[in-house]
């Protein structure tokens, strides 16, 4: 009878993992998620300014010196624009992230500005 008990266990836990093999999102399948495609949008200087007044310089700084979070200032000659996006986007660290309270095509315009600041 036991016998007969661990064979069904074993015969369920076969056929779950088989399941799972084929439903479960892949690696890459993650890594595509995780990154978010960037919207092209031709930089403006004033209104990514503006909106790293409204959202940015509480924890980076006014003159993005840095404060509780890292000084963003020469950011653009350590990091792509799209590396930039990807983490205003999705957050990092202690950073939130900013895809639910901005449009992309904002977020866009101020990984654009950033990149620029070398």
């Amino acid at each position: 009878m036991q016998k007969w008990i661990m064979s069904g266990l074993f015969f369920f836990a076969c056929a779950l993992a088989v399941v799972l093999m084929f439903t479960l999102p892949g690696r890459e399948a993650e890594i595509a998620e995780e990154k978010p495609t960037m919207p092209e949008v031709t930089l403006d200087a004033a209104a990514a300014e503006a909106t790293l007044r409204a959202s940015c310089i509480a924890c980076h700084g006014d003159q993005l010196q840095g404060g509780m979070g890292p000084a963003l200032d020469q950011i653009g000659a350590e990091m792509d624009v799209n590396s930039i996006y990807n983490i205003i986007a999705k957050g990092r660290r202690q950073m939130p992230a900013f895809e639910n309270q901005l449009q992309a095509e904002e977020i866009a315009n101020i990984a654009l500005y950033l990149s620029e600041q070398k």
